[in-house]
């Protein structure tokens, strides 16, 4: 009996491997293939194209995914919510231990991936289609991330906590300014193609050595208080 061309046994053999992926496996690989086709492709992207790629049909890729607003949505949360992760902020919170050790090692695990090429593509391309992500994600920069670097920034230097005195829209803006400063360097590498620092840690250590530097001052302004 003659045998089968290989190309076609290994095709059926990689149809079984496929078919054997558990659902969770599947939605997860689904999720991932998404993320970086609407980072290449931009949100018009048709799901279609996806589930070509992905070889698998349309209908299977609607089974996990009801509609491509619910695709979009998984993509949301892969790239700007789940990557957040809770012992950055213990690490933060860790007052044993200098403020600039903590903000420095704080911004530099952010920043493997908020200056990656699907993080910074998404975040550019979700706001020239006027998408609804980047105002979720300002949101929960200002409420989790800046509150908290404020929080820190206050207790080192002897002002007011939150609790007593809110965080201003000043203080938001500079810890924006900090913030923006290091998402810029994704921007010039994955948007405009311009060449970025080899040592980003050593980059970020020194803004947030240039941040401490004047940030205690204008808070104590802004509070009421002189700083310690």
């Amino acid at each position: 009996m003659a045998r089968k061309p290989a190309r076609r046994r290994k095709a059926r053999s990689h149809d079984r491997t496929r078919r054997r992926l558990a659902p969770d496996e599947r939605e997860r690989l689904i999720a991932q293939a998404a993320v970086y086709f609407f980072a290449e492709q931009g949100f018009e992207g048709q799901t279609r194209e996806l589930a070509r790629r992905l070889g698998i049909a349309q209908p299977l890729l609607y089974r996990y995914f009801p509609s491509k607003h619910a695709l979009i949505e998984r993509v949301y949360r892969e790239v700007f919510v789940d990557p957040w992760q809770d012992e950055w902020f213990v690490a933060l919170a860790d007052r044993s231990r200098p403020l600039k050790e903590r903000l420095t090692y704080f911004y530099q695990v952010y920043a493997r991936t908020a200056v990656g090429y699907e993080r910074v593509r998404l975040f550019i391309l979700a706001g020239l289609r006027g998408l609804d992500l980047n105002a979720r994600f300002f949101k929960m920069l200002r409420e989790r991330v800046f509150a908290a670097v404020v929080r820190e920034v206050r207790h080192a230097n002897g002002l007011p906590p939150l609790e007593t005195v809110p965080m201003s829209e000043t203080e938001a803006e500079l810890v924006w300014m900090l913030h923006a400063a290091i998402f810029y360097i994704g921007i010039r590498r994955w948007i405009y193609g311009l060449p970025v620092p080899d040592n980003i840690d050593a980059v970020i250590e020194g803004m947030i050595a240039t941040f401490l530097e004047g940030i205690p001052k204008e808070m104590a302004v802004l509070t009421g208080a002189p700083p310690a």
